[in-house]
């Protein structure tokens, strides 16, 4: 009888839809949850080895610095061979944080990329650069213990990075955020992190 009443229900489903809806075959996806920005996994809660974003599209294909090509190297080696990256690896070589990074045991990097630092003005980034103390006080603030999915940063729970305070990450619209910054290119694999490159230096709020 049970069976009988699921069945039913079923077909009564399947009448009120169109019949493609009823179609076996793979849907499109909705305009509503663009794949650029957000993994079909998000809202799901599970877990995707998808790289996702409009900014991926500037990660070279093939090599050290390619998405397979940081997936087993250590985060801090991995950052250093993508081009997209590279004054972020210049200020972590200054704040001497190389090893302290490569040698973590799973983390989530909230990665800056060069036209998120473009945005300081030079003189500030300057100074900043050449102050190893406050510069390590930003750069571990960019890094969360654990390594987190994209389905984990869309519930929005604020997380205690390194450096002591905390980051709010979030789902809006389609497009990951953590703080005021946007994620350009989520959930890149390296040996021992999870990656979301975003497009602004976040600051601690003590700084």
């Amino acid at each position: 009888m049970r069976y009988r009443l699921l069945a039913t229900s079923g077909l009564a489903a399947c009448l009120a839809l169109t019949a493609a809806a009823c179609s076996s075959s793979p849907s499109s996806p909705s305009a509503s949850s663009p794949a650029t920005t957000a993994p079909a996994s998000a809202s799901s809660g599970a877990t995707t080895a998808s790289d996702f974003g409009p900014g991926c599209a500037a990660v070279p294909k093939t090599g050290a610095g390619s998405f397979t090509g940081m997936s087993t190297a250590p985060v801090a080696t991995a950052a250093s061979a993508n081009p997209v990256l590279s004054t972020l690896v210049t200020a972590v070589k200054k704040a001497g944080l190389v090893d302290t990074l490569n040698s973590a045991s799973g983390i989530t990097v909230f990665a800056p990329d060069n036209a998120a630092f473009a945005k300081i003005p030079a003189a500030t980034l300057s100074k900043v650069l050449a102050d190893k103390a406050e510069l390590t006080k930003i750069l571990t603030y960019h890094v969360v213990a654990g390594r987190y999915t994209p389905s984990q940063l869309a519930a929005g729970t604020p997380l205690k990075t390194l450096e002591g305070a905390t980051v709010t990450p979030a789902l809006m619209g389609g497009t990951y955020e953590v703080n005021s910054a946007d994620v350009v290119c989520g959930n890149v694999q390296t040996a021992n992190a999870t990656v979301y490159i975003i497009n602004t230096v976040l600051m601690p709020p003590s700084s």
